[in-house]
């Protein structure tokens, strides 16, 4: 009778006293941030272990793992295109193995708690989503200008009614964000904030001096967390609402919470809703493969099923083969677990993401972080 053990790497069938080597279990070493929560999951690590995979995690922000030393890793995962083409150029440049999957989407959301939602909507500056399931509102458009407005005014929390909702908040309105000189989420919050800043037109910066200027410019609007701070972690803690009313995430990171929340105590969290800001950037994961195990684990996470399921599962937003959403899926499985749904219907207005250079110098300019080495202005 054979029975299967685990040594090492490497599983064994056991035969009496004899040792028989099974197929070999690889161990892949990947550096991200808010994606780890994917590799973390116990269904995604079991559902590797059946590839013979184990994956081992190194946490780190999307811009930290673009401009630090990755060459012990197997693959990257940053959060978002920017951080993503630093690594890709630069691997390029030294003539080193990056092959990139793109298996699923997030968007950048504002997560606040009930009270604050429902004052921004009394001043005007956000609206609840229609059509989501529930009695009250789960979601809310934030126009992104007049919000930001207010925290260039110094506008207070008081200053607003957020009274009338049963609290006190004498403190100033801002969006929380991670470090913008590690975080991709900062960093494409902080383009969002300088094209709304700057009228919400076509033009981005396209010299040096202008996204210096633009970053200067925008650098009172953005309030930055500490470097290993997370914020949305902070967010469903129970001191979430006092540190920070609303903090800048990923919506999958929202999704998750009250999908697991409504599994624990049947119902969903009511008290803790989203923003989704009036001009939006789809951010798009990009999974980049430094070697060819992990182009395997790559082609895995994109094309098997099971890790496609568990990924909608998770809250993203999957992609068929052509890199466009795939369908409403995710929308049929929140209501299968009766938690209320977004819309999700793809009209969001998109708005123009700087050229890298030119967002690295912005960064620098709000975090006061040494640029990355960006040798081209070109997309």
């Amino acid at each position: 009778m054979l029975a299967a053990v685990l040594t090492g790497t490497t599983a064994l069938a056991v035969s009496g006293n004899i040792l028989l080597p099974l197929e070999r279990v690889v161990t892949l070493e990947g550096k991200m941030a808010s994606k780890r929560d994917f590799f973390e999951d116990e269904e995604v690590q079991r559902i590797l272990m059946k590839h013979h995979i184990r994956v081992h995690i190194t946490s780190s922000g999307s811009r930290e793992v673009a401009v630090h030393d990755i060459s012990s890793y197997d693959f990257v995962f940053p959060s978002g295109q920017p951080a993503g083409d630093l690594i890709t150029r630069e691997r390029a440049a030294a003539d080193k193995y990056a092959k990139v999957h793109r298996p699923f989407v997030s968007p950048i959301v504002l997560a606040t708690y009930r009270e604050y939602a429902e004052t921004l909507a009394d001043a005007g500056i956000a609206t609840a989503q229609q059509g989501s399931g529930a009695e009250q509102s789960f979601y809310y458009v934030l126009d992104m200008r007049k919000f930001l407005q207010h925290i260039h005014d110094k506008r207070r929390w008081n200053d607003i009614g957020v009274q009338r909702h049963g609290i006190t908040n004498a403190n100033r309105i801002v969006a929380q964000t991670p470090d913008v000189c590690g975080s991709n989420s900062a960093g494409t919050y902080l383009a969002l904030v300088a094209f709304t800043w700057n009228g919400g037109g076509d033009e981005v910066p396209d010299t040096d001096r202008e996204a210096d200027e633009r970053g200067r410019e925008i650098r009172h609007l953005m309030e930055q967390g500490l470097p290993s701070a997370d914020v949305f972690r902070t967010y469903i803690s129970p001191e979430g609402k006092n540190i920070a009313p609303v903090v800048v995430a990923y919506e999958h990171q929202y999704l998750s919470y009250q999908v697991q929340y409504r599994h624990q105590y049947g119902k969903a969290d009511a008290q803790r809703v989203l923003l989704y800001p009036s001009g939006q950037f789809v951010t798009q994961p990009q999974f980049i493969a430094l070697n060819k195990d992990g182009d395997r684990l790559g082609e895995l996470v994109t094309r098997d099923p099971d890790l496609r399921r568990r990924a909608m599962e998770l809250g993203f937003r999957i992609l068929d083969p052509a890199g466009q959403v795939a369908g409403d899926q995710l929308t049929g499985f929140l209501r299968e677990r009766e938690v209320p749904a977004p819309a999700i219907d793809g009209d969001d207005t998109r708005s123009a993401m700087p050229r890298l250079r030119y967002l690295e110098r912005m960064i620098s300019a709000v975090g006061d972080c040494p640029p990355a080495d960006v040798a081209s202005g070109q997309r």
